[in-house]
This record gives structure tokens, C-alpha cells and sequence, in this order.
């Protein structure tokens, strides 16, 4: 039902409006848009794993020879993930996004004609700047379209498209790749996100919550308001009573006395998730071919925990909606600590293959739903004025754990195989619990019954 502002007032509080609205076909469609951007995020992420070993056999380069090159990719992310989350609370979640998007096409399709390693190094560099610029803004823009009893859930969703796209990744390059070889794969995986980009440019709305805080922007804003059912006044002057006044978008405004030891905690919480994240990434199929399981069982066993991690992810998002954010995200990482010292005690070898990759479906869903989740918590930590900033430099943080975890995986499995390993992604967690613990400012149940009947009145 549209809800109209008294004609008495002239004033109109955007953070109310989209709080307590309904979630209408104009904010699913935004969501949607949103969602697709993470997607093909997804898609470009995995490419390079994907034509590794073709690019090996063209030019007879080393396995070795591409860690550099999967370097370069995180370092790009990390400096990606907190500039783009600058721009985004600067110039808008919009803008930012659809630069990002543009950014990792065109690099890919610069990927498919590169002429060496050092030229993919540095195209690689650039697409990790636009993969990691994308996420920050979509959950900060999705967070600012939905209402807040579907936030989490609707942020989670939307992040939780990455492993996704990757799966896309694989199902594209089954036909692709044999046929018409890997530089015919990045040109293919580049022009999607340019034709994304561009439907991106037509569709897809900017923030209301960024718009409200920028009187020259307040007609658009009204045309926005007005296409999710809030008719406003002409005259109408936009507040956004609910949110915190914050400094103009930086890092250090993220370190204010109010916010540093949630900013803190949560650096804290990305960079051990991501490191337990990527080591499973990494290094699970080395662990089980290691141990005298077949390649695919292997593959098998790294489909699993990615499966997992989307199942998981949209349970943790419901979890957080049933019981809060700092019951379910601290819960869900002793689950994984849990999880991870089963495995450790196993035995990894023929003749137990579906304990092993049952286990890791169950570690796989509990360590990405904190992963993923905490996006959604990101975005609620911050006020409009740092919220791309405060998720895109967490998640920046986070990229440095995954660059640690292709060394400390490798050197906890040469030490002591899985035993070793999972106590490794077993201290992580432990980390990352104590770090959700020590957040003040968390994600508050949902009253259902109250929501229920909010979203029945239409309001």
C-alpha cells in the first residue's frame, strides 16, 4: 500500500520510510540488479583457477610460476574493497558498482589477450580491484533498499551469489574450454559483466538513504521514493533521523571513538574467516588426493563445502533474523571449531570418502555463513555516511588472511596432514568467535509476529 507523507509537513524521513515499508516489486528489482553484479562477480573470480592448467600446456609455464599471478589478484582485491568503498560513500553505491563491474570485464577481456605471465599478472591485479570494489557497495546498497526486518537476509542473498557465480564458472567452461580454449573463456567471461554493466546503467536505481543526504540530488529522490509506493510532497525536505551523523567517508572516520573497537573486531573476524575460508579453498583437494583419495573424490569433496557454503549462508541469515546476529554469527563459528576438530580426529583415506565429504559439507555451510553473513553485519554497524567504506575495508582486512592461508595451509599439511590442517581452520574460528563476541553493535532479532502483520498492513 502506498504511504503518503502529511501534506502538513514538509519534512520526510527516508530511514523510516524504508525501514518500516513493504518490500515491494521496486526494491526487488534493485535487489535483483544487485544480486546479478555479485554473480558474474563470481564468474570472473574463478576463471584463472579454471584455465590454469590450459595456460600451463600453451606456455609450457610452471604450476609455481601462477602464484605470483593469484597474488596479484588478492592484492588487487584488497586494494579494491577499500577504495571502491570510498567512492561508494562518496559518489554513490551506484556509480561505484557499475564501475567496478566494468572494471573486471574490460580486465578480462584484456586477460584473453595477454601475451605472457606478467601481462596476466597485471590484468589480474585489476580485476581483483573491480571483484573486490563490487561486493562492499552492493551490500551497502541493498541494505539501504530493503526493510529492515529482511535485511540480513536480503544482504546475505545477494553476497552469497559469489560462490554462485562460481559454480556458473565451471558449468561455462565444461563446453568452452576443450572447444575453444581458455583466451576464448576470459573474452566470453569479460563481455558478460560489460553487457551487465550497461543493463546496470539503464535499470538500476542509486541508494535513497545516500540520496537523502544530498539536497541536489532530493528530485531523483522523490522519483525513487515515488516507484516504491511513497508519494511525497513537492516541497518535501529529506532526513534520515535513524541514522548516525557521520564524518565525509574515509577510513579514519571509521576509527572515531564510538566505532574503532567494532571496526577493530571486525577486521578482526574477516581476516580469521577468510583465512580458515581460503585455506579450505586452497588446499582441500591437494588434502584428499594427498591422502590417496582419487581426484574425484577430490572434486567431490571441494563441491561439497562450496554447496555447503550456500546452504549454510542462507540458514545463518535466517538464524539471524530468528535470534539476532550476536547469538547466531558467534554460535555458527563454535559449530565450525567443532566441526573442524572432527575432522581433525578422522582418518583420511580410501574406505572413508563419504564421512570425509559429509563432514565437509557441514564444515563448509558453518564456516561461509559467518563469512558471508558478516556482510550483512557490516552493513548494519555503519551509518550511511561510512557504510561502503567501514564493509569494503573489513573486507580488505579480510584479503590478507586469504593471501596468508596459501602459505599457512601449505605448511600446516606439510606438517601434519589433515591433523595439523584442522586445527589451523579449528584456532581460526575459535578467533573469529571471539572477535563477533567483543562487536557491540549487532544485527537485533526480528519480532515475527510484529513483522507478519507489518508486512500485511502494507506498511
Amino acid at each position: 500500500m502506498a504511504t503518503e507523507a502529511k501534506a502538513a509537513s514538509t519534512q520526510v524521513d527516508v530511514g523510516e520510510l524504508v525501514d518500516r515499508g513493504a518490500w515491494g516489486r521496486y526494491q526487488q528489482l534493485a535487489v535483483g540488479l544487485t544480486s546479478l553484479s555479485v554473480v558474474i562477480d563470481g564468474i570472473d573470480s574463478q576463471l584463472l583457477g579454471i584455465v590454469i592448467p590450459a595456460v600451463m600446456g600453451d606456455w609450457g609455464a610452471t604450476r609455481t610460476a601462477f602464484a605470483p599471478i593469484l597474488a596479484a589478484g588478492f592484492v588487487g582485491m584488497m586494494a579494491g574493497g577499500a577504495a571502491a568503498g570510498v567512492a561508494g560513500d562518496r559518489i554513490g553505491r551506484r556509480a561505484a558498482l557499475v564501475a567496478s563491474v566494468l572494471l573486471f570485464g574490460s580486465m578480462t577481456i584484456g586477460a584473453s589477450m595477454a601475451p605472457g605471465l606478467l601481462a596476466l599478472g597485471v590484468l589480474r591485479f585489476f580485476v581483483g580491484v573491480g571483484l573486490q570494489g563490487a561486493t562492499p557497495n552492493a551490500a551497502a546498497l541493498v541494505s539501504e533498499y530493503v526493510p529492515e526486518r529482511h535485511r540480513a537476509f536480503a544482504v546475505t542473498a545477494t553476497v552469497v551469489c559469489v560462490p554462485l557465480g562460481a559454480m556458473l564458472a565451471g558449468i561455462l567452461a565444461i563446453p568452452v574450454l576443450p572447444r575453444f580454449g581458455w583466451r576464448a573463456l576470459f573474452a566470453i567471461g569479460g563481455l558478460i559483466p560489460i553487457g551487465v554493466g550497461l543493463v546496470l546503467i539503464r535499470l538500476l536505481p542509486e541508494s535513497p538513504r545516500f540520496l537523502a543526504a544530498r539536497a541536489d540530488r532530493w528530485p531523483e529522490l522523490a522519483r525513487t521514493l515515488g516507484r516504491m509506493g511513497h508519494r511525497v510532497p513537492p516541497t518535501a525536505i529529506f532526513v534520515d533521523r535513524r541514522e548516525a551523523a557521520a564524518r565525509p567517508a574515509s577510513i579514519a572516520a571509521l576509527f572515531g571513538r564510538e566505532r574503532v573497537s567494532d571496526t577493530l573486531a571486525l577486521w578482526g573476524a574477516f581476516f580469521f574467516c577468510l583465512l580458515a575460508v581460503y585455506s579450505g579453498f586452497n588446499w582441500i583437494p591437494s588434502m584428499l588426493t594427498g591422502a590417496g583419495l582419487a581426484a574425484g573424490v577430490a572434486n567431490t569433496g571441494i563441491t561439497t563445502y562450496n554447496l555447503g557454503g550456500v546452504v549454510g549462508a542462507i540458514g545463518g541469515a535466517l538464524a539471524i533474523r530468528r535470534f539476532g546476529s550476536r547469538v547466531a554469527m558467534p554460535a555458527m563459528a563454535a559449530g565450525a571449531v567443532a566441526a573442524a576438530v572432527i575432522l581433525r580426529s578422522m582418518r583420511f583415506g580410501p574406505g572413508h570418502e563419504t564421512s570425509i565429504t559429509l563432514m565437509l559439507g557441514v564444515i563448509g555451510a558453518l564456516i561461509n555463513a559467518v563469512q558471508v553473513t558478516m556482510y550483512a553485519l557490516g552493513a548494519h554497524m555503519y551509518p550511511t555516511g561510512v557504510r561502503a567504506t567501514g564493509v569494503g575495508t573489513a573486507s580488505s582486512a579480510g584479503r590478507i588472511g586469504a593471501i596468508l592461508s596459501t602459505y599457512a595451509g601449505a605448511w600446516a599439511l606439510e606438517r601434519g596432514g589433515n591433523r595439523s590442517f584442522f586445527l589451523l581452520v579449528a584456532a581460526s574460528m575459535l578467533a573469529v568467535a571471539v572477535s563477533l563476541g567483543l562487536i557491540r553493535r549487532h544485527i537485533p532479532a526480528v519480532d515475527l509476529a510484529s513483522s507478519g502483520r507489518s508486512s500485511a498492513d502494507g506498511s
